[in-house]
């Protein structure tokens, strides 16, 4: 890769203290605070450095497109086991790519039981607002004496620096997968999951949604683990088995987005708000019928954008946040890369301690404050 080009340019942005916009192939684009400046391209930052199948290792450039690197590691029967978000349709020219993957911070359907896409980062590399390129972690677990810089990426919408390249732990596809369907009312379904959730089954992954106008609806439940216990999880908890082909199709609709539910709120020109509450929280007392989603702790509604306060009081009082994760454009078509009507914020604002932090690594980091500004952080 080609470096040099990158670091001349941000030096060059810092000193004008011109602001520079991080993208990757555009497929998150819609989500957080929309910015202006000139586009830093990461295409060429593309490929796959190094790949030790038997050391669950893989080390890859930030621009390299996502759907090529589950693509090689499926080859060896591995995989993110996060299950990253592409967001991305077929004759669009849009693309995740890793570094995205990592900005984001966004983890798919699995997250409640495997862990977030920070848990699976190794190590990185970016180049800092001075125009540094800097090295943090490896490819061990164990490899840090201090604070872990590489991890503080992932989530961190770029504003910290340019990621050059990202290591990354991956692990075997799972030998056996099953998913069971219950119809069930969003409360009932909680339930289950609570009761399940204490019990030695390979749960892997859960969803939701409500059907027709009425409480009723359908759970979905995937496990995930060694046959044996697959099977006798199947065998205790009942419920209907659905064809893998069929279940496999909507898992992957679910993570990317393109079930009917999240594309209700483009056609209607409402907001998609992601709740993140504990597992344990109740039956949410805001109108309509959510998705819920890693056991009850994610749960997408569409409303409103001037719900916001309604939305992010009953998320609060459950103990969790909201986020305004895509906005609909003035103009109802649901073009969130443009929407700034009452320049609402797409982020709760954290408590003062954890803002501090924020501020304090973006001055260390980014002094002339030029990467992605207001994206994540004001």
């Amino acid at each position: 890769m080609q470096l040099q080009p990158f670091i001349e340019r941000i030096r060059r942005a810092a000193e004008a203290r011109a602001p520079l916009v991080i993208r990757g192939g555009g497929s998150k684009d819609f989500y957080g605070t929309p910015g202006t400046g000139e586009v830093l391209d990461t295409a060429p930052l593309a490929g796959i450095l190094n790949y030790e199948p038997s050391e669950l290792v893989v080390t890859v450039g930030a621009g390299t497109p996502l759907a090529e690197l589950e693509a090689v590691l499926a080859e060896q029967r591995q995989c993110l086991p996060f299950e990253p978000p592409h967001f991305a349709h077929a004759g669009t020219g849009v693309r995740a790519t890793v570094g995205g993957m990592v900005a984001a911070g966004l983890s798919g359907p699995s997250r409640a039981s495997v862990g977030c896409v920070r848990d699976y980062v190794l190590g990185a590399a970016m180049v800092n607002g001075r125009g540094e390129h800097l090295r943090f972690g490896g490819t061990v677990m164990k490899n840090v004496a201090g604070y872990d810089v590489s991890r503080v990426l992932a989530g961190a919408m770029g504003q910290l620096g340019l990621i050059t390249e990202v290591s990354l732990k991956v692990l075997p596809v799972p030998p056996a997968e099953a998913t069971l369907e219950f119809a069930c009312t969003q409360d009932e379904a909680l339930t289950l999951l609570h009761g399940w959730g204490g019990q030695p089954w390979p749960l892997n992954a859960s969803a939701w949604q409500a059907r027709g106008e009425g409480p009723g609806g359908v759970l979905w439940l995937r496990l995930r683990g060694a046959e044996a216990a697959v099977e006798s999880a199947c065998r205790h908890l009942g419920g209907e088995r659905r064809a893998h082909a069929h279940a496999a199709e909507d898992w992957a609709a679910l993570r990317d987005q393109r079930l009917p539910f999240f594309a209700q709120a483009v056609a209607q020109g409402l907001a998609l708000w992601r709740v993140s509450v504990p597992q344990t929280a109740p039956v949410l007392a805001l109108p309509g019928q959510p998705l819920v989603e890693w056991h009850g702790g994610q749960r997408w509604y569409t409303l409103p954008v001037d719900a916001a306060g309604t939305v992010r009081e009953a998320a609060r009082a459950a103990g969790g946040h909201a986020t305004l994760f895509i906005a609909p454009r003035a103009d109802g078509t649901g073009d969130a890369a443009r929407f700034d009507a009452e320049n609402l914020p797409r982020f709760d604002t954290p408590s003062p301690a954890l803002l501090r932090i924020q501020q304090q690594l973006r001055e260390r980091f980014d002094p002339a404050g030029i990467f992605n500004p207001g994206r994540l952080l004001a």
